[in-house]
C-alpha cells in the first residue's frame, strides 16, 4: 500500500475541556516546540516585515492570539508595543508563555498581558470579558488552525471557529489565519523542515503522510524528528489539509463575498511564489 494511503494512528491523544482535541496533551511536543521553531530574533524579523507593519498600517492595537502555544507570537506583540489577549487549548504549551510572563513581571507591558485557556468552538463566550467591542485583529497563525480536524466529514466545527473569530472582531477588523501548502503536499510533495516559521539551526527532518477518506485527502500525518543537547526527540502531529480554493470559499461565506480578502505566501506576493510553505490569509470584517 502507498504510504499516501496508509492509515495513521493518532499519539498525543489527550482531549481538552471540551470540544477541540489537544494534540500537545502529553507534553512530548510542547516540550521540544520552541527548539523546532529555532531562534526567536529570526522568526520575529520575519514579522516585523509583515505582521507587525501591517497592523500598524491598518490601526490595530487590540490584538487577540487564538493560537498562542508557548507565546512566541504573542510575546513578540507585546514587546512591540500591542494590547495582547492570549488563549490556546493545551495547557501544557500555555505553561510556557505563563513563564515567560512572570519572569518578566517587573515590566508593566507584560504584566498587562492576558494568558487564558480557551477552546474555539466556545471561543466567543470564554473571551466575552475581553472583547470590549471587539479586537481590532484576531490572529491565528504558525499553522495551528489545522490542528482542528475534522471529524464529522463536514467541516461544521472548522466553520463555527472561524465564525467565533469573526465575532471578536470589531467591525472593520482583521483575521490573519494560516495553513501549510496543503495542495503540495497532498499531490505527492512532503512538508519542508525549515520554512518562514521554523527555522532551527538543529538537523530536523519530518516525514509526511497523507490520509485519504473517499478519495480525499483527510489528515495529514507529520512525524518529527529532532536532534538536541539532550538527544534524539520525536514526535507526532496530525493536521487537516486545508485546500486553498475550499479555505477561500468558507472564509467569504463567513465574512462576505464582498469583503477585502488578500492572500500571501510566505509573507510575500502571491504571485512572486508559486509553491509557498504557507499561505497567510488577511481578511477583513465589514463595517
Amino acid at each position: 500500500m502507498p504510504e499516501s494511503e496508509q492509515t495513521m494512528f493518532m499519539r498525543s491523544n489527550g482531549i481538552s475541556a471540551e470540544g477541540t482535541r489537544d494534540q500537545y496533551a502529553d507534553g512530548k511536543a510542547a516540550k521540544v516546540w520552541e527548539i523546532f521553531i529555532g531562534d526567536k530574533k529570526s522568526r520575529t524579523k520575519n514579522y516585523c516585515d509583515f505582521l507587525v507593519n501591517l497592523l500598524r498600517n491598518r490601526g490595530c492595537r487590540r490584538i487577540l492570539d487564538v493560537a498562542c502555544g508557548t507565546g512566541v507570537d504573542s510575546i513578540m506583540l507585546v514587546e512591540e508595543g500591542f494590547e495582547v489577549v492570549s488563549c490556546d487549548a493545551s495547557d501544557k504549551m500555555l505553561k510556557y508563555a505563563l513563564k515567560e510572563r512572570w519572569e518578566r513581571r517587573k515590566d508593566s507591558k507584560f504584566d498587562n498581558w492576558v494568558i487564558e485557556e480557551a477552546n474555539w468552538l466556545t471561543l466567543y463566550d470564554d473571551m466575552r470579558e475581553y472583547l470590549q467591542g471587539g479586537f481590532d485583529a484576531v490572529i491565528c497563525l504558525g499553522n495551528s488552525f489545522a490542528h482542528m480536524l475534522d471529524n464529522d466529514g463536514d467541516q461544521n466545527e472548522q466553520k463555527q471557529a472561524i465564525r467565533n473569530f469573526e465575532r471578536c472582531l470589531k467591525p472593520g477588523g482583521l483575521l490573519l489565519i494560516d495553513h501549510r501548502n496543503y495542495d503540495t503536499i497532498c499531490n505527492g510533495g512532503s512538508a519542508p523542515s525549515k520554512s518562514i516559521y521554523y527555522n532551527s539551526q538543529h538537523m530536523t527532518d519530518i516525514k509526511t503522510s497523507v490520509l485519504y477518506v473517499g478519495g480525499k485527502p483527510n489528515i495529514v500525518t507529520l512525524d518529527y524528528l529532532i536532534s538536541t543537547d539532550e538527544g534524539i526527540s520525536e514526535f507526532r502531529l496530525s493536521y487537516y489539509p486545508h485546500q486553498l480554493e475550499v479555505f477561500k470559499k468558507i472564509l467569504k461565506e463567513i465574512f462576505g463575498y464582498g469583503c477585502y480578502h488578500e492572500i500571501f505566501g510566505d509573507f510575500k506576493e502571491i504571485n512572486s511564489n508559486d509553491t509557498p510553505a504557507f499561505y497567510i490569509h488577511v481578511i477583513e470584517k465589514s463595517k
